[in-house]
């Protein structure tokens, strides 16, 4: 590094003294730092090893300038932002997100849109330009978010199937309605008859998938619908209780309950014991997702896991490839059933 002139402080290393420091032009560190194309293996290695040690940082305002982009993406949150800090996966998924952006050095923008106005707001934000993509998560059906980023030529990648949108979005997502269908044959298996069901919301993909999943296997298990055992929820805790209180009101008989997301099991784990209503024995148990409200729960959980760190990896994959000028993708993953002591 270099002495300024003035008060003895030091400038910070640019990308002449990168350039002297390797033994190469400007031009050819711009080109490294662009991705390398055109550079030879050995010039490549020789401007890292100068940036290692000046120290050497992108000015990612004065490169946005010459790129037309930021080099950020969002992480758009459309739910609460009490929410955010209760359930688990949403911190999971923000995390593998930014740990995967991280390999790209992107860093990622945390969003919380809850209600209209804040949508509105974060969608000039991001129209903007402020950001060269969005990760959207929790994307109920009539939240015009996704097609309003979408119609804007944002590049966009959701977490779970946008309802309506179909192939127009990327999305990735488990595979909720085979991962009900196995914890719902799990329960079966157990010699459990009267299977109730606590949903997620039936605005979202996930609620929507894994309630046509419990549907299906009773269907060929030959039990039929008994609509007295469905009660939805909207992923929270509470909502998992009042569910539980609701079913064992409308189905006394309930000897299992497949509930679609393991926040919601604590609450309806909570609600059977206050029932006097024993786990296993009474009533058989099942979570979804293997978050840290599955492991935390007593008993323990039995769930169907979701494979966050995959699910986190594929967004930013998918993502930067549309950045890259790609067309949507659609990823869906597999999941797996995980038993504890309530199943």
């Amino acid at each position: 590094m270099t002495m300024s002139n003035t008060g003895g402080r030091r400038k910070p290393p640019t990308i002449h003294d990168v350039a002297r420091e390797a033994g190469v032009s400007r031009g050819t560190v711009s080109r490294v730092l662009n991705g390398g194309h055109y550079v030879s293996p050995a010039a490549a290695e020789a401007v890292d090893a100068a940036i290692r040690r000046t120290g050497y940082v992108v000015n990612r305002h004065a490169r946005s300038l010459i790129t037309g982009r930021s080099d950020s993406v969002g992480f758009l949150l459309t739910e609460p932002q009490e929410r955010f800090f209760e359930d688990p996966n949403f911190n999971v998924l923000l995390r593998g997100c930014t740990q995967a952006l991280a390999a790209h050095d992107i860093p990622l923008l945390l969003m919380i849109a809850g209600t209209q106005a804040e949508r509105r707001r974060i969608v000039r934000y991001i129209t903007a330009g402020h950001v060269d993509g969005v990760l959207l998560v929790s994307s109920h059906s009539g939240d015009p978010v996704a097609e309003e980023l979408r119609a804007a030529g944002v590049p966009l990648v959701a977490c779970g199937k946008p309802i309506g949108l179909g192939s127009k979005v990327s999305y990735v997502a488990a595979d909720d309605r085979d991962g009900a269908r196995d914890m719902v044959r799990h329960l079966l298996g157990l010699g459990r008859r009267r299977v109730g069901v606590v949903t997620g919301p039936l605005d979202t993909p996930g609620g929507v998938e894994r309630l046509a999943g419990y549907k299906e296997v009773l269907a060929e298990a030959g039990l039929g619908i008994d609509e007295r055992l469905i009660v939805s929820g909207d992923y929270s805790r509470a909502s998992g209780e009042a569910g539980a209180e609701r079913l064992l009101a409308g189905a006394p008989d309930m000897d299992a309950v497949f509930v679609a997301s393991d926040l919601m099991a604590q609450g309806v784990l909570a609600a059977l014991h206050r029932a006097g209503r024993r786990v296993p024995q009474d009533v058989a148990v099942g979570g979804f997702d293997d978050s840290q409200a599955a492991v935390a729960a007593s008993p323990g959980l039995t769930t169907i896991r979701q494979p966050w760190d995959r699910i986190s990896s594929e967004m930013v994959r998918v993502l930067l490839a549309q950045v890259g000028g790609e067309d949507p993708a659609t990823v869906i993953l597999p999941t797996e059933l995980v038993k504890r002591e309530s199943a």
